[in-house]
Order: structure tokens, then C-alpha cells, then sequence
């Protein structure tokens, strides 16, 4: 009983906090929109070359995130300390992204869910 008591509170102490420091935030096509909209950010297509000239959301860069060299070489550019919001196809690759920007330090970290496929 007392092992049982003290796994649930190191659980509860030490999850509550792995959510505090999770920097990546998944927001769903309204909330995107709303954000992208209302604030001056730095709005990323991780897709390839090719699929964002097919189409991409308005005012977004493109960083292939499968270029791995230049993927970090472009991010190392940017501000870390300022929001970034990836998208790809489907919400997949642009996760991926967003855990590379996280090892790399960017603080604020936004993914489409359900990426370009589920904009508009």
C-alpha cells in the first residue's frame, strides 16, 4: 500500500511536470487560422519544394524538413525564443519537425493537425 501511494504521487509530481515543459502545442485548423491571422509568427511548410509550390498556406516559408542540412541550417537562423508554426501534408513530418526544433531550443513550437490536407 505505501509503494503503491508513493508511485501515484512520483507519477503525479513528475508528469505534472513533463507537461509544463512540453513546447510543442498540436492546434487544431480553427485555432491555427486564429493564430496565424491575429499575430505576427513565423509560419514554416516543412514540406518538399515541390509539394508547397502545388500549394501553401499564405505568407509561409518552405523548409524541407527532409534536407536535414539545410532544415537545421534555416531554423538556426531564426529567433528560438519566438513561436514557430510548422505544417506538411497531414500533421506527421511537421511533428517530426517540431521535435527537431525542440532538441535544437526553440521555445514555442505550434503544429497543424491534420497539416495542409485539412486546411481551408
Amino acid at each position: 500500500m505505501k509503494y503503491i501511494l508513493m508511485m501515484s504521487i512520483f507519477s503525479f509530481l513528475f508528469g505534472c511536470n513533463a507537461q509544463q515543459f512540453d513546447k510543442i502545442i498540436n492546434l487544431n485548423n480553427d485555432a491555427f487560422k486564429t493564430e496565424i491571422d491575429s499575430n505576427k509568427v513565423t509560419l514554416v511548410d516543412v514540406r518538399t519544394p515541390i509539394e508547397f509550390k502545388s500549394g501553401h498556406i499564405k505568407n509561409a516559408i518552405n523548409i524541407n524538413f527532409f534536407d536535414r542540412e539545410q532544415f537545421i541550417t534555416s531554423f538556426n537562423k531564426l529567433d528560438k525564443e519566438a513561436p514557430v508554426y510548422l505544417y506538411c501534408r497531414s500533421g506527421n513530418r511537421s511533428l517530426k519537425a517540431a521535435k527537431r526544433l525542440d532538441s535544437l531550443g526553440f521555445k514555442k513550437i505550434y503544429n497543424l493537425k491534420g497539416g495542409y490536407m485539412n486546411w481551408n
